[in-house]
């Protein structure tokens, strides 16, 4: 270990870049040689290129590390707010929230049913709309995303993001699935669809726990919203078309109200570990991930 230390520093920061942000962020602690090659541009414009893909005009920055910082901090919005990307801050792969408007809902066009509104305060959604069910005595829910808009080689999860009003009732138990479009048909998914489980709000709790147990449970996200796993599923390539994430409760024909639908999100399953490790990781100030 001591000869690692005799490296100069532009090999230490080649080696540090192919590792992966986590990696990186805590190296900085080892020394203050660490330190230098682990913030340097070399490393982080690595981890930033799978954004530099995706958007043409980033924000600017200081620094790579800064930029990296920004994008796995905050979601910008792509294809006039149709989707918002980031990057997940523990392996730099690509996440997407597909909005609201570009969900297929059953029902979404009868205003007895749905409604839109603006939600200009939220982080996810200062240009879009959510939806908020009114009425109606089925739900479903769907989203697709091109594969190879997706990091390759990466095992995914996707989640229903919503929020429920305070007189919501009859949103306790859906069914879920995920598939990849050209490769099952909807009949297929439906009969391996899981059951999620929705409790009343006061029975929520903030995203901490791991395990199949709470995979299966609504639980509260640090931004203040709700989230379900739907499914998991691996990009090998990215040639696999689309992929689609469900969510229905089209058997329990009752009345259901009160649910705000906030989006479908695709993450690495790796970032479910960034709600219970310490946010300030990454930089002095406590920075939370949506």
């Amino acid at each position: 270990m001591n000869h690692f230390f005799k490296l100069p520093e532009d090999c230490i920061s080649a080696i540090l870049s192919l590792t992966n942000p986590a990696a990186a962020a805590t190296s900085s602690a080892v020394s203050k040689g660490f330190k230098s090659a682990a913030e340097s541009d070399v490393v982080w414009d690595r981890f930033l290129h799978q954004a530099q893909i995706m958007i043409s005009s980033p924000p600017i920055c200081a620094s790579k590390k800064e930029l990296f910082l920004s994008l796995s901090h905050s979601h910008i919005l792509l294809d006039g707010g149709k989707l918002s990307f980031s990057l997940d801050r523990w392996s730099g792969d690509k996440c997407f929230m597909v909005a609201p408007k570009e969900l297929s809902i059953a029902g979404i066009d009868n205003p007895r049913q749905w409604e839109w509104t603006i939600r200009p305060n939220s982080r996810y959604y200062r240009l879009s709309e959510v939806a908020i069910l009114k009425s109606a005595r089925w739900l479903d829910i769907r989203g697709k995303i091109r594969t190879i808009m997706l990091s390759p080689e990466t095992h995914y999860a996707a989640y229903l993001v919503f929020k429920l009003v305070n007189d919501a009732y009859g949103i306790k138990l859906l069914n879920a699935v995920v598939r990849f479009v050209n490769h099952e048909s909807e009949s297929e998914a439906v009969k391996r669809a899981t059951n999620v489980y929705i409790p009343s709000t006061s029975r929520l709790f903030f995203k901490n726990k791991t395990g199949p147990l709470y995979e299966n449970c609504a639980q509260i996200r640090v931004d203040g919203w709700i989230e379900i796993q739907l499914g998991k599923f691996y990009n090998k390539g990215g040639d696999d078309g689309q992929v689609e994430a469900r969510s229905m409760e089209i058997e329990r024909l009752h009345d259901k109200s009160g649910l705000i639908v906030g989006g479908i999100e695709f993450r690495p399953q790796s970032s479910s570990i960034s709600w219970s490790l310490p946010s300030d990781l990454f930089t002095k100030e406590r920075l939370i991930r949506n």
